[in-house]
């Protein structure tokens, strides 16, 4: 009869917590990896998880003379894919590279959760830091938040918004901005931001929140408006567009990517995993293409940092959606 997953994590989490030999883990450091790796994203193609993922298993694979395979599993705002890897062998082979949504607001939301982030996935590496922008059709007529704000005054219940997703930082977003207004506008959510942003160019929706990195290019062409973005900071690619807390609504929360392993994954393994990363994400060439996709200079935390910033949102996040009694639709 075959040991349960579960006993077998248990075991795994125990000999981490235990320690390895030194050499041991010279060694196991030294072994892996000895096949492809597969990095998933929790969204469709195109998404920005989807082009820093890209952007990363371009430049890792050649760090660990390994392919990376990048595997879109999109749905349920990252959930399909976040169980896959949390119920993925602890072998380092399987990588999750995830937003922070998906990671710290689905526990409040989701009615079931089929995995626990806290035990399942231990946070290897920071990837970036931002927020989320909130776009618009140009025949809408729309050009700021006030904007926004004055048309559903006018016409309750009749604007709609979309998000990638019941319980995306973009649906917490504007439910705080509905409560703070006192707004009635209809969610439409999203099995990613891809379909939302093409609904947005053909204007079958007028407006919604998408992520900071792959409406740019449509912004620059003038197929798309953005009205604002959360988090800290203007976004280096867009350095015209205002914040929200600039136009009045204070939401300056960064938002971030990171990358995951199974829990129970060898210490060896996320250190070395950790420190490529980082060096990767320091070198001149990749800041320069996050800056082009609006992202801001990746922060380089440990994976002990990382876990601690984590773990820290994930309350953080959780009280603001409580707060806005956010709910799967």
């Amino acid at each position: 009869m075959n040991e349960p997953i579960c006993n077998r994590r248990h075991l795994l989490t125990a000999a981490a917590l235990l320690g390895l030999h030194p050499a041991m883990a010279h060694a196991q450091s030294d072994a892996w990896p000895q096949r492809p790796l597969k990095l998933v994203v929790p969204g469709p193609p195109g998404a920005g998880s989807d082009i820093f993922a890209r952007l990363l298993a371009v430049n890792l694979q050649e760090a660990l003379g390994q392919p990376v395979v990048v595997d879109n599993r999109a749905g349920a705002n990252g959930l399909i894919g976040n169980e896959a890897v949390a119920r993925a062998a602890a072998d380092g082979y399987t990588l999750l590279l995830s937003p922070s949504s998906a990671i710290a607001i689905n526990p409040v939301i989701q009615p079931r959760m089929p995995y626990d982030a806290r035990k399942d996935l231990q946070p290897v590496a920071q990837v970036g830091s931002a927020g989320v922008l909130l776009v618009a059709n140009p025949a809408t007529g729309l050009r700021s938040l006030a904007d926004l704000v004055r048309a559903a005054r006018a016409q309750p219940d009749r604007i709609a918004y979309g998000s990638w997703g019941s319980g995306s930082t973009g649906h917490l977003v504007m439910e705080g901005i509905k409560s703070e207004y006192g707004l009635v506008m209809p969610h439409v959510p999203y099995k990613g931001v891809s379909p939302l942003v093409a609904d947005l160019l053909a204007n079958t929706i007028g407006v919604g929140f998408v992520d900071i990195a792959s409406p740019v290019p449509h912004i620059r062409a003038g197929k798309l408006l953005a009205l604002g973005c959360t988090g800290s900071a203007r976004g280096p690619a867009l350095p015209e567009v205002p914040t929200l807390t600039e136009q009045g609504y204070r939401f300056d929360v960064d938002g971030w990517y990171g990358v995951f392993v199974p829990a129970g994954t060898p210490p060896a393994v996320v250190q070395r995993l950790n420190r490529e990363i980082n060096r990767i994400l320091a070198t001149p060439e990749v800041v320069q293409k996050f800056a082009a996709q609006n992202m801001p200079r990746p922060p380089l935390k440990s994976a002990e940092e990382f876990s601690a910033t984590v773990w820290r949102d994930m309350d953080s996040w959780q009280a603001l959606a409580r707060t806005a009694r956010l709910r799967v639709e």
